[in-house]
């Protein structure tokens, strides 16, 4: 690590420590400790950690178990959907224990947690122990953060080391390493995937399943062996995960009566985004192109930009870069910062400042069998520009402008 990013690090872990424990502590004292008297299941990874948190809320809930959520979509107490705000994983100290005080007075015994590596880093979960806890993959993100990958990678540890039984993917490049680091502190471990022999595969545990790729296939197999962990009979998590329909913004269809497909998705890591289009490029009939949309967040890991521009030139017909929660940073840096990767692969893509605009340039040149996809935002309701949200909705910038392109 250069000098400036010890000295960065080394004032975040004084904050860490000096601000943000402390007020996790009252937190947790403020609202009597709600999550004693739950049993949390905690889910972080790179990607894939909403999914797999809404699906094993959907399998608990069906078999009847009373169970809450708290995800990056939103939270849910059985039927009631409640907002955590913008661009929010792990909410801050007190509205987290806000809402397991509230989950707790409301009967809930089971609580599906989505974590982040900063809000493990920052105390936010501070107090709480995991009957079970879930890995998804660990790959490259958040490095303007952590500083390096290990950080990254140990942050995100930490939730394992507090649960009772750890479910980890053995075909993720983490694997041995969270093994070793959990079997040295007698912490049980479960496996699942799809490469690799694990605990639970599609052969040990078959099951069918509407989403699509095998991202979601290794998401499916986390949430089936955190069910089976927690009790819940086979038949009852086949039916289950046979019956789910998706989250907002992953990988969801927009249909207005257009023949071709348009799809918005929340890739926004290099893995992720590399998934998604794999996974499309695949459906793909004869003759039928990939068009791509997306951007990258300002103030956030710049070394992954020109990754995403060379995973987008191999996998997409059309490239189209715009837009993504700039934040201060200037959007033409940005995308000229992506496009350097695009350029490895392939020639200059094209670049739409305007978000709306680049949608909209996606969609009309979308033909016949085309799929358009709209990566980045995926359920968000706003976009940041220098320090302010606006209101923004891929899904409704694709709506507005399907319908006016069938009218036209």
């Amino acid at each position: 690590m250069k000098a400036k990013e010890t000295r960065e690090l080394l004032s975040q872990k004084a904050k860490n420590y000096l601000i943000h424990l402390p007020l996790s502590i009252l937190a947790n004292i403020y609202y009597r400790f709600p999550s004693y008297k739950l049993k949390i299941i905690g889910i972080t990874g790179t990607d894939g950690k909403t999914t797999t948190a809404t699906l094993l809320f959907h399998i608990l809930k069906s078999a009847g178990f009373p169970v809450g959520l708290i995800s990056t979509v939103s939270a849910k107490i059985e039927e009631e959907t409640i907002d955590t705000g913008f661009h929010v994983t792990s909410p801050d100290p007190w509205l987290l224990q806000k809402l397991l005080r509230r989950m707790v007075n409301r009967g809930i015994k089971y609580v599906v947690l989505e974590v982040t590596s900063h809000g493990l880093d920052q105390f936010r979960v501070f107090g709480i122990n995991y009957e079970v806890g879930i890995i998804t993959n660990i790959t490259r993100e958040h490095l303007d953060y952590h500083k390096t990958f290990e950080n990254y990678r140990k942050a995100k540890l930490k939730l394992l080391e507090n649960s009772k039984i750890a479910i980890l993917n053995k075909d993720d490049d983490s694997f041995s390493y969270l093994f070793s680091r959990l079997e040295a502190k007698k912490i049980p471990t479960v496996s699942y995937g799809i490469k690799n022999n694990a605990d639970f595969t599609a052969d040990t545990f078959p099951f069918k399943t509407k989403l699509v790729g095998d991202f979601n296939k290794l998401n499916c197999l986390a949430a089936i062996a955190a069910s089976v962990n927690l009790g819940i009979s086979e038949e009852k998590i086949r039916k289950a995960v046979s019956d789910f329909d998706g989250v907002e913004g992953r990988m969801e269809e927009i249909k207005e009566g257009q023949n071709f497909k348009v799809i918005v998705d929340f890739a926004h890591t290099p893995n992720a985004l590399e998934q998604t289009l794999k996974t499309l490029k695949q459906k793909l009939t004869e003759n039928a192109k990939l068009i791509v949309v997306f951007g990258a967040a300002g103030l956030r890991d710049v070394g992954k930009r020109p990754l995403m521009g060379e995973i987008a030139g191999k996998y997409a017909d059309l490239v189209i870069l715009t837009a993504e929660d700039p934040r201060t940073e200037k959007v033409e840096n940005i995308c000229r910062q992506i496009a350097l990767g695009c350029k490895k692969v392939r020639s200059q893509p094209t670049i739409i400042y305007d978000r709306g605009k680049a949608i909209e340039f996606a969609i009309r040149k979308a033909k016949k069998d085309d799929i358009v996809v709209i990566c980045g935002k995926g359920h968000e309701k706003s976009m940041c520009f220098g320090k302010k949200e606006f209101p923004w909705s891929d899904q409704e910038a694709s709506r507005k402008i399907l319908r006016k392109l069938l009218k036209d």
